[in-house]
C-alpha cells in the first residue's frame, strides 16, 4: 500500500487551516501532519515532521512564506519537501519570487477543493503546477519585464556553461517543459516513451542544478533559452 502523502499547512488564518485540514484528511491518500501560523514555525514543523508537501501562504506575519520557502529549499535534509504557494494572484512579483525561492508552484486561494487536492498530488509526484495557460503567461510576462528587479536571478551568463552541457534532446525537452507540457505530452510530441522523457528531464535537472520541474521553467526563461511572448 502506498504511504499517504504527508501535508503541512502554513497560514496565519486558523479558520483557513481548519478548512484545509478537514479537506485533506478526508482523502484516503493524504493526511495533515502539522500546522504553522507563520514561516518560522513552518520551517520548524517541516524539519520535525518531514512532510511531502507544504501548503504555504505567501503573506504571513514575521517570517513570510517566501523566506520560509527559501529556508526549506536550502536545507539538504528537506530536499524531498515540495512547497506549493497559496496566493491571490494580486502581486505577480511574489509568484515568480516564490518559484525562484524553490516552490514547486502556486495555487489561488479561491481554488476549488478538487484543484487543491490535485495540486497536492501533483507536487508530491514531483511535477510543477505550471500548466494552466494563464499561469504560464503570468510568469513569462513578468520575466520578460525583468521580473524581480535588476540583479536578481542568475541570468543568462550564469547558466551558459550548464546549458552547454545539455544534449540537443535535453534542450528540446527543456523547452517543452517550459511550455507547460507533461511527460506524456512531450513523449507524444517527440515520438518517444514517457520514461525516456522522464530520463531527459532528470538529467537536465541534474546538469542545471534544478530542484524540480518548476525550477526548470524559471531557468529556461531566465537563461534566454525560451523567449517569453508578451500578449
Amino acid at each position: 500500500m502506498t504511504p499517504a502523502i504527508k501535508v503541512l499547512l502554513a497560514d496565519d488564518q486558523a479558520l483557513l487551516r481548519s478548512a484545509f485540514r478537514v479537506l485533506v484528511d478526508s482523502e484516503p491518500d493524504m493526511r495533515v501532519v502539522g500546522e504553522a501560523a507563520d514561516g518560522a514555525e513552518a520551517v520548524e514543523v517541516a524539519r520535525a515532521e518531514r512532510p511531502d508537501v507544504v501548503l504555504m501562504d505567501i503573506r504571513m506575519p514575521g517570517t513570510d512564506g517566501l523566506a520560509a520557502t527559501r529556508m526549506i529549499s536550502a536545507d539538504p535534509d528537506l530536499a524531498d519537501v515540495r512547497v506549493v504557494m497559496l496566493t491571490t494572484f494580486e502581486v505577480d512579483e511574489y509568484v515568480v519570487q516564490s518559484l525562484r525561492a524553490g516552490a514547486s508552484g502556486f495555487l489561488g486561494k479561491g481554488a476549488e477543493p478538487d484543484e487543491l487536492l490535485n495540486a497536492i498530488r501533483i507536487a508530491a509526484g514531483g511535477e510543477a503546477l505550471l500548466s494552466p495557460a494563464a499561469t504560464k503567461g503570468l510568469i513569462a510576462t513578468f520575466l520578460a519585464q525583468g521580473g524581480g528587479g535588476a540583479g536578481e536571478g542568475p541570468g543568462a551568463a550564469a547558466y551558459a556553461e550548464r546549458l552547454a552541457a545539455l544534449t540537443t534532446r535535453e534542450r528540446e525537452v527543456l523547452v517543452l517543459v517550459a511550455g507547460g507540457l507533461s511527460n506524456d505530452e512531450i513523449a507524444e510530441r517527440l515520438v518517444v516513451s514517457p520514461l525516456t522523457v522522464k530520463t531527459h528531464v532528470n538529467r537536465a535537472m541534474a546538469k542545471l542544478g534544478a530542484r524540480d520541474r518548476a525550477q526548470l521553467v524559471v531557468i529556461a526563461y531566465e537563461s534566454g533559452l525560451v523567449r517569453p511572448r508578451v500578449e
